[in-house]
């Protein structure tokens, strides 16, 4: 890995961190001031930044860690084991002048060992899917391909490689398609069917599984995919002691406009031509725990959100886990079905 593909201007903004950090599918970015090493930012720092201050128009001045951790080149033997004593996934390795030379990252070994969420997943897979129309005339909307296998197994296949083979499927329109479809196919996993005889919304279906869950759980749409550390995630969840978390992206929207601001006398006050937004929304994907369920009223047509706000107004902990844009594909809508497509094609 080349030393350039890490390394980060203090003056950049922390949305163009994030992108990168992206791009290279590493953890951690290094700052160099007149060429020296002086300071790192990782995923981790950016995220408590979003959570404590939530001010998304941060430079990477303000969050970077200035102590940052590192080798000189006579003790770059010693990297595999610094790395494990510090929880840290790459360590620079800086000469004399503290001029990063390399950076040393956990081998493959180490970063792709098997994982063991092992948690309950359930799939909200009853909807009629009306904004893919005419695709979900023929086809129930989880069952829609993307590349050669339908979008509800990508999402399966990702949680399975986490060690999760319990799939509860809340399932509605076409539901005999989806069963016969995971009847046919062989999987290491097993697949459990919640029939909604009328739609119930992202939350009420959740009542039809009272009685066959009884541990923290995921809770996904049908047409999602989030390329995230779902590892991570729960453990996140359980530090905090959340009731529910909600998994937030970064969505970055260039309004095509040059948008006017007026003063309260009708005088022109700000102009800013084509400005960017940026903000978190939700994805569709909750780690969630049993007592939710339990407490559901029964029979009741209800969004997951509004049960959230509900939880909220209670007092009870809901927490925010945030990530970036390029690591949630939404197929909700035909453009969007097929950026996703062009995504797995490309990255598979």
């Amino acid at each position: 890995m080349k030393v350039s593909d890490v390394i980060i201007d203090e003056d950049n903004s922390m949305i163009d961190a994030m992108e990168k950090l992206d791009k290279t599918s590493k953890k951690v970015l290094f700052v160099q001031n007149e060429g020296k090493l002086t300071a790192a930012i990782t995923d981790g720092d950016i995220r408590r930044w979003i959570l404590k201050k939530g001010n998304l128009d941060a430079k990477v001045k303000d969050i970077a860690n200035y102590n940052p951790l590192y080798l000189k080149e006579n003790q770059k033997y010693e990297a595999k084991e610094f790395m494990k004593k510090n929880f840290i996934d790459a360590v620079p390795i800086v000469n004399k002048s503290m001029e990063i030379i390399s950076i040393i990252l956990l081998n493959e070994e180490d970063i792709d060992k098997k994982k063991e969420l092992g948690i309950p997943i359930v799939i909200m897979a009853g909807g009629l899917g009306t904004r893919l129309y005419p695709y979900t005339k023929i086809l129930p909307k989880p069952l829609i391909p993307i590349g050669e296998i339908p979008i509800v197994e990508h999402i399966i296949n990702r949680f399975n490689q986490y060690g999760s083979d319990q799939f509860y499927l809340v399932v509605n329109h076409k539901k005999n398609m989806i069963k016969a479809y995971f009847n046919e196919i062989e999987k290491a996993y097993k697949v459990d069917y919640v029939d909604e005889d009328k739609p119930l919304g992202t939350g009420g279906g959740l009542s039809l599984l009272k009685g066959m869950i009884n541990s923290t759980f995921i809770l996904s749409n049908c047409d999602i995919l989030i390329e995230e550390d779902y590892e991570k995630i729960y453990n996140y969840h359980k530090k905090g002691k959340n009731l529910i978390t909600m998994v937030c992206s970064l969505k970055n929207i260039r309004i095509p406009y040059g948008v006017i601001e007026i003063s309260e006398t009708g005088e022109i006050e700000n102009m800013k031509e084509k400005p960017e937004l940026s903000f978190f929304t939700n994805t569709g994907m909750y780690i969630v725990e049993p007592k939710v369920i339990e407490e559901l009223e029964e029979d009741r047509v209800i969004g997951f959100p509004d049960i959230i706000e509900q939880y909220k107004s209670q007092g009870e902990k809901i927490g925010i886990y945030p990530i970036s844009e390029n690591s949630w594909m939404d197929m909700g809508q035909i453009d969007e079905m097929e950026e996703m497509r062009r995504r797995l094609e490309r990255d598979e």
